[in-house]
């Protein structure tokens, strides 16, 4: 009796010990499933429904799908996006290399500059979006009352079709370029000085130093910044919501805030998870271009 009642003991104990790990988990898997299984599980099921939050979902399919393949309004919009990606993305890497190279230096007050930097991206998003508005708007404006005073014309900001995009990369670049800075600044630091040095012993030029050593070791960095403003400039929808609503005529209209509009303003909640489905498909396989093209091993 003595031995199996310390055999079972033991048992006991071991199962204690390999038990613990599991428990220690269990939190954040059901947090997990709660919070990100369950409504991704949910959003699958609508693709093949309609459902207006009130009445029952009623299964329709594949037409969700169908009307997708049929809405201009929706291609608009992610033509809209790739715009603002195109204007956003190469103006953030180079405005934040450029500070992250000056910050790099040896300069006096690097930390104050560098928080200076950040900043804006701690501030709430709606914050910054009001503060562009009244810094943007057509007639009151304090940069268009800046370009009057210089003898210059008022700059339709957000009310012209071809300004208005533009306008919003702009604001997009200012509040996120302090993260990619932080990033570009580390990436930079990592370079060890040994390969300056060869590079110098070699008879590089400062220009053939920076293009041979440093570009090519921050390439690591480079896809990381690349991927992230792409990921982050497909989520582009606190700003056309705020500022113009989409407009004007519809030149500012995210995928995302399109798909908003067709969740929350005309309940089509089966439509709207076919197109986010839709939209999470485009982001996978823009990323997997862009790290196809731009990810390079340094050897």
């Amino acid at each position: 009796m003595p031995r199996r009642a310390s055999r079972f003991h033991m048992l006991r104990s071991r199962l204690r010990k390999g038990g613990t790990p599991y428990a220690m988990v269990a939190p954040y898997v059901v947090h997990l499933a709660i919070f990100f299984g369950y409504p991704l599980l949910f959003a699958f099921v609508l693709v093949f429904h309609r459902w207006d939050i009130v009445t029952p979902m009623e299964f329709v399919g594949l037409k969700n799908f169908l009307r997708l393949m049929q809405d201009d309004l929706f291609f608009r919009a992610l033509l809209n996006t790739g715009l603002f990606l195109g204007i956003h993305i190469p103006l953030q890497i180079v405005v934040a290399l450029f500070f992250a190279e000056l910050l790099n230096q040896k300069l006096r007050g690097r930390a104050f500059f560098r928080t200076i930097y950040f900043l804006p991206v701690v501030v709430s998003g709606v914050v910054i979006t009001i503060l562009f508005q009244q810094l943007f708007s057509y007639e009151t404006g304090y940069v268009n009352q800046v370009i009057t005073a210089l003898g210059g014309e008022r700059v339709p900001w957000l009310v012209s079709p071809a300004w208005a995009m533009p306008s919003i990369a702009l604001m997009a670049t200012w509040k996120n370029v302090g993260f990619y800075v932080i990033l570009f600044l580390a990436g930079l630091q990592n370079i060890p000085a040994s390969m300056y040095e060869v590079a110098h012993l070699e008879g590089a030029t400062t220009w053939q130093r920076w293009w041979h050593v440093t570009l090519p070791l921050l390439n690591p960095v480079m896809v990381t910044v690349l991927v992230l403003s792409t990921i982050g400039g497909f989520s582009l929808f606190i700003e056309p919501y705020v500022l113009t609503g989409g407009g004007p005529m519809d030149s500012t209209l995210s995928a995302l805030l399109y798909i908003y509009n067709q969740a929350f303003y005309f309940n089509h909640m089966g439509y709207a998870a076919a197109l986010g489905l839709f939209f999470a498909l485009v982001i996978l396989v823009v990323v997997l271009v862009q790290r196809r093209f731009v990810e390079t091993e340094v050897y």
